[in-house]
């Protein structure tokens, strides 16, 4: 079936790309992908450009330069100003003259975003105050660390407050730029330049599901043996009184040491494990919902359904099929 000419749109809407080096050549092209030329088959809605605070070259992490030729005073007449990741150390400032700008053009109503972790240029200019913001999930302790006002979920791949909007990890700035792209002109059009990208509209869960799988890190002697023997023990029945019994200590002092020593609570940790052993055996083997949960000891498939999708935002069946190991591409 031919798709139905989509309606022009009498003004593009003008998205500005802020550049700054090292820039990141994905995230940027993320954005570019989106908002840029898709040929016949997409009517044109935006008008895509870059810019820098010093035009001329501009060093990326690919090893190459950028020809940038326009300065700050692009952001002037952007719809939407767009921060495509910030690789500078954990210390480096934004640059006063980069805030000032991004402050400006926000007091005159164009939206900004930042991508992965253009988060931290949005935090440093004080729009993501009193917000929930989303940033690439290893670098979510260091957001919330160095901009304690700002409420960063690890969890979501983004989050859109409207004016100032925030991504996960690099290829959620698609998720965040087709989500934008259909409050603008609408799902049909989404729809369409998804389909140019061969991209799904909307990926469901959350960006937990592509964090490393969890591992204990160093354990004081205290607590190691204990764990060693909960590692092997997964598909058991476990207390937590259990734990304190092994441990010959009170139920009290176990939770004081975990939480002391791991940040977390005796039962936490165990279901952070057992989650784990989960991901693994939809990831490495075929086996059915409900054996991975008795290996895993979590009783039955509807439990493992349900605690699964509480940690991850998606259920075994769609983590199966986007992380096996051996799938076809």
């Amino acid at each position: 079936m031919t798709p139905r000419p989509l309606p022009k749109s009498p003004e593009p809407h003008r998205v500005v790309a802020l550049l700054q080096p090292p820039q990141s050549t994905f995230t940027l092209a993320c954005a570019t992908e989106v908002f840029g030329d898709h040929g016949p088959a997409v009517p044109a809605r935006y008008a895509f450009e870059v810019c820098t605070e010093h035009p001329g070259p501009v060093r990326t992490q690919a090893g190459y330069d950028l020809l940038v030729t326009a300065g700050l005073d692009a952001l002037e007449r952007a719809d939407t100003v767009l921060v495509p990741g910030w690789q500078r150390p954990a210390d480096a400032e934004v640059p006063s003259a980069v805030l000032t700008a991004i402050g400006r053009a926000h007091r005159r109503g164009a939206r900004i975003v930042g991508i992965c972790s253009g988060a931290f240029v949005l935090a440093a200019a004080g729009l993501l105050d009193g917000r929930r913001a989303a940033t690439h999930w290893a670098r979510a302790a260091e957001l919330a660390a160095r901009f304690p006002r700002v409420q960063v979920d690890p969890a979501v791949l983004y989050v859109d407050h409207g004016d100032v909007a925030t991504s996960a990890g690099s290829a959620a700035g698609v998720d965040l730029c087709l989500h934008l792209v259909s409050a603008d002109q609408g799902s049909a059009y989404a729809m369409r330049v998804a389909r140019q990208m061969v991209m799904p509209p909307h990926r469901e869960g959350c960006q937990l599901q592509y964090a490393e799988l969890p591992t204990s890190g160093p354990v004081a002697d205290s607590l190691a043996p204990l764990l060693e023997w909960l590692a092997g023990r997964l598909d058991q029945p476990v207390s937590v009184a259990d734990m304190a019994v092994r441990s010959q200590v009170s139920t009290r002092t176990l939770t004081r040491r975990f939480t002391e020593q791991l940040g977390i609570s005796p039962g936490r940790w165990l279901l952070d494990r057992r989650i784990a052993a989960t991901r693994a055996l939809l990831e490495e083997t075929d086996l059915p919902v409900e054996t991975i949960a008795h290996r895993v000891g979590l009783s039955s498939a509807v439990n493992l359904r349900r605690r699964f999708h509480e940690a991850l935002r998606t259920t075994p069946a769609a983590y199966r099929r986007a992380f096996r190991a051996d799938k076809a591409g």
